[in-house]
């Protein structure tokens, strides 16, 4: 009798240990299904922005009047708003007095909110009038820099009152060269040494 309760109990604690061990081999599939769909989700935010423009600029933007670095001039990007940014050469398309604003918004066409995306300008922001707008202020976008962004609900993440740069460059990984793009703060730019 106690043989059988032996094996019996043996059996008992095998059928056990292979369900914990296959609920754990699932947990652990999940845990990297879950780490490769954040992946995906990162890369596509990259992919949704608007690497060019037409260079229109929005209504009321005023023209630096001498800015640090001349429409003409060259650049170093040091920001990586997007994948082959950081350390290209840029060449200055534009340059604007304004106060730019980091925000977070949820896409008009679904998704995810978007957490602190660089930048926005005051004159791409709906009813702005003059003075800034605060941190924590709720605002529409009327920029499209990405798609679902205008007409987009956003939150006003930091506000800085600086000279922002409209910028060609070809990345640094490879591509097309990128036309009008929309918008580097005077920080984010160096001077090419010679």
């Amino acid at each position: 009798m106690k043989k059988i309760n032996s094996i019996m109990l043996t059996s008992f604690i095998a059928i056990l240990l292979t369900a914990c061990t296959s609920n754990i081999e699932k947990t652990s599939e999940n845990n990297e299904d879950m780490n490769t769909n954040t992946e995906k989700h990162s890369e596509m935010d990259h992919s949704e922005m608007n690497h060019s423009s037409s260079g229109e600029v929005p209504e009321g933007l005023k023209e630096a009047e001498n800015p640090t670095y001349k429409v003409g001039s060259q650049a170093i990007l040091e920001t990586d708003h997007m994948q082959g940014m950081k350390g290209a050469e840029a060449t200055i398309a534009g340059a604007y007095n304004t106060e730019v604003y980091a925000v977070s918004y949820t896409p008009t066409t679904g998704g995810d909110i978007v957490e602190n995306h660089k930048w926005v300008i005051h004159e791409e922001i709906e009813d702005a009038g003059d003075p800034p707008f605060k941190p924590g202020e709720e605002v529409v976008l009327n920029a499209d820099h990405m798609k679902g962004m205008n007409g987009a609900e956003a939150v006003i993440d930091s506000v800085e009152e600086t000279t922002v740069y409209m910028v060609d460059y070809t990345p640094t990984t490879g591509g097309e060269e990128v036309k009008n793009h929309k918008w580097v703060t005077e920080s984010e730019l160096s001077a090419i040494e010679e």
